[in-house]
């Protein structure tokens, strides 16, 4: 009765695969202002990331930028959070774009970003979370071997938004939304076969897609 069951359900996976959706939402404030020689920074909403621990999704970002753009100067978030220390670590970054000013009253921080060459903040939050699960896969080992059938599916959303701050001109130039529903299946007869949607890597290609756009535009 579990193979019939299972049959069935790995035939349909392995037709139909995986399936994600990306929904992405961008308000531009102010044009593109890059120069020869400037720099990004990605920074990660520590409020956020760190609770659903993605901060891996700034990296992701982070390095998508670079294999799109090789020209491109991503500054390290842990190099520039360690030379603006103590000014941007989780308790004491600016949350709002109207916070730079008071820094910027600071030589110290003012020489610091002159010295990394900073054109944009781009700050990144948000999450990836399970929303539903169904069915099961139950595993045995008995005297003539084991083996695992069942099928179970669940849904991932990945929703994200940066904030791209312009630090010439101290204000929100940009700011990016993406939101990546996938669903993934894992069939199983005598071993698991997982069929990914890997909603948080598709949002990160998106959000990299968007950042990047948006840095090469004509001024």
């Amino acid at each position: 009765m579990m193979l019939r069951l299972v049959y069935p359900a790995l035939v349909c996976a392995l037709l139909y695969g995986c399936k994600s959706h990306t929904v992405i939402d961008r308000h531009q404030e102010i044009p593109v202002a890059m120069e020869s020689g400037d720099s990004i920074v990605l920074l990660g909403r520590s409020t956020r990331l760190a609770e659903s621990g993605d901060h891996d999704f700034v990296d992701c970002v982070g390095n998508a930028l670079e294999t799109r753009n090789a020209n491109l100067d991503v500054v390290e978030e842990n190099e520039f959070v360690d030379a603006m220390y103590p000014w941007f670590e989780s308790t004491t970054a600016p949350t709002e774009v109207s916070m730079l000013e008071p820094l910027f009253n600071n030589d110290a921080i003012t020489e610091r970003f002159e010295e990394l060459a900073i054109k944009y903040l781009i700050w990144i939050e948000g999450r990836t979370e399970t929303l539903e699960s169904i069915g099961g896969i139950t595993c045995s080992i008995g005297p003539g071997g084991g083996g695992c059938f069942g099928y179970k599916s669940w849904d991932d959303e990945a929703d994200y938004v940066a904030a791209i701050w312009d630090i010439d001109q101290q204000a929100d130039a940009a700011r990016i939304g993406t939101r990546t529903n996938g669903t993934s299946y894992m069939p199983a007869v005598i071993i698991p076969i997982p069929l990914l949607a890997r909603a948080k890597h598709t949002a990160c290609d998106a959000m990299a897609g968007q950042i990047a756009d948006y840095l090469s535009m004509p001024k």
